[in-house]
Formats: C-alpha cells, sequence, structure tokens
C-alpha cells in the first residue's frame, strides 16, 4: 500500500491528488483542508471518479504515508507582488503543520510559497534527515525557461537553479548556447513573470504545478534516481548553507541521494549566492 497526504486540497494540492490516483501511483490519499466544504467537496469528488483509492481526511494517518505534500496556506494572487511577501501570511501554517507531523518518518514536499523557506522551515521544526524534506519549483522554472528560449529560437538543456522566486538561476551555461549578458537579464526579466499571466487571467496556476509535483512523486515511489532541480537543505554545496535553495537533486526512494554540483559560471554563481543570502535572511524566521 503506498500511502499519499496532502496538507491543503486547494488548485494545486487537490489536482496533486487526484493525478496520483488517476496515474495509478497511489493506493491511499490522506487529504485535509482548514476549510471543511472544500475538503468535502473534495473528497466527493474523487469519490465520484469511481478510483479504487482510498480516501482519508485522518490528520493523524498523515504520520504514516510515504509521501506528504504541504500545499497549505495562502497563495499567490495577482495583488501579491512577490512569493517572498506570503512569509508572514504561511509562517503560522507551517508550525501547524509541523504539529501534525511530529514523528513523520516519509518524504516530505513543500509547495507553499515562500516554498525555499517554507521548505527548510518544515525541515527545522519537523526534525527529519534533509533529504526527506523537497521543495518544489525549479521544475517549473525549468519548464518555463525552456518554453522561453525556444521563443526566442534558441534550444538546450533548461534547468533553473537558486530561489523559486525573484532570485532564481537560469543555468544557461548548460544549454550549449552563447548567451550574452544582455539577452540573459532579459530572458530572466521574463522568467520572473512567467506565471503572472496565469494568475492574473485563471487566479492562480494549476496544471504546471500539479503536473511536475506528480512527476516528482513519481519519481520518488519509482526509485528513478533522475536529476530533478529540486529545493534542497544545502550544507556547503555551492558554497551556501544554512537554507533550503534550488540545487540538481538525484531524487530516489529515499528522497534526495545527492545533489550534484555543476560547475556554474561567474554570472550564475553571484546569482546563487544572491538566492543563498536572500532565503537565508527570510529563514531565520525559524531559528527562534
Amino acid at each position: 500500500m503506498t500511502s499519499l497526504a496532502v496538507m491543503g486540497v486547494g488548485r494545486v494540492g487537490g489536482e496533486v491528488a487526484y493525478l496520483a490516483a488517476v496515474l495509478g501511483l497511489v493506493d491511499e490519499l490522506v487529504v485535509y483542508d482548514v476549510y471543511k466544504p472544500l475538503l468535502r467537496a473534495q473528497v466527493l469528488d474523487l469519490a465520484h471518479t469511481g478510483l479504487d483509492v482510498a480516501v482519508s481526511t485522518d490528520t493523524e494517518a498523515m504520520k504514516t504515508a510515504d509521501i506528504f505534500v504541504f500545499a497549505a496556506g495562502t497563495p499567490r494572487s495577482p495583488d501579491i507582488k512577490t512569493r517572498a511577501d506570503l512569509l508572514e501570511a504561511n509562517l503560522p501554517v507551517v508550525r501547524t503543520c509541523c504539529r501534525h507531523l511530529k514523528n513523520f518518518a516519509g518524504i516530505a514536499i513543500t509547495i507553499t510559497n515562500p516554498m525555499d523557506v517554507n521548505n527548510y522551515g518544515l525541515w527545522k521544526l519537523m526534525e527529519i534527515e534533509p533529504g526527506r524534506c523537497i521543495g518544489f519549483g525549479g521544475q517549473l522554472d525549468s519548464a518555463r525557461f525552456d518554453w522561453l528560449l525556444h521563443r526566442e529560437g534558441l534550444a538546450g538543456p533548461a534547468f533553473v537553479l537558486g530561489e523559486h522566486g525573484e532570485h532564481q538561476v537560469p543555468v544557461f551555461s548548460r544549454t550549449g548556447l552563447q548567451v550574452d549578458l544582455e539577452h540573459r537579464e532579459a530572458i530572466l526579466g521574463r522568467l520572473r513573470n512567467a506565471s503572472m499571466e496565469v494568475i492574473g487571467g485563471k487566479g492562480g496556476t494549476v496544471f504546471g504545478p500539479a503536473y511536475h509535483v506528480v512527476r516528482l512523486i513519481s519519481a520518488i515511489l519509482e526509485d528513478r534516481r533522475e536529476v530533478l532541480p529540486c529545493s534542497c537543505i544545502v550544507d556547503g554545496e555551492y558554497g551556501l548553507s544554512g537554507c533550503s535553495v534550488g540545487v540538481p537533486a538525484r531524487i530516489g526512494r529515499e528522497g534526495v541521494a545527492a545533489i550534484e554540483e555543476w560547475d556554474l559560471d561567474p554570472w550564475e554563481q553571484e546569482r546563487m549566492n544572491a538566492a543563498g543570502d536572500f532565503i537565508r535572511e527570510l529563514a531565520r524566521r525559524f531559528d527562534d
């Protein structure tokens, strides 16, 4: 029996639960949301699929899930300029979440923004091995980077490291392309705002994040040892520590099996350092 727990079953959390069930990745879902009418509606909607998946709303059962997805809290809206602006609203939600997960033995995936800071908070408060806390965002940023490159008539492996936010680091050096600094900055500017048209048009991103979260879940459950850009607790990698930041992570059944250290060019390393400094400063809220 494979169990997936999702705390916060709104747009993205609900879609993740549905996709994991319909793709046959899990045998049991444990779902919870503070807004009870939404929770009831999602449970009924899942039941009406006819899928052979058990659905529970017992938060105690989350402790024994194979994978826990943290998607609760205030989402980004057109009025919220950056993901980091959500910290004050969502920091108490992280603390509440961790009280439900005492002695959790599975793999935790953080979606809630500011994701990197919250992933660090989950790890800190849950007191589990760093490799079992994985922040989601780099896969989505990398897909957006790939889309932008193709629109520019460029093609190559597209990876984004750093913060899932204003301090993201598109790794041009791995594309095999010669992109001058002015062009890099222009693409980075568009990358930072890639989600805003979606948020403005439909209230929030859904398909992109949900698809990539489920891809991350499958990489864990199938022990694929695939390298994915994820936010991980770092301890000296890329010269960074004391934070969770987007890095190339080899993902398997144990969570983060290894962090790969790529050779970044000076433009990329400068922005990677800035990302670490920015996240570390915000993450201090969890060190109190």
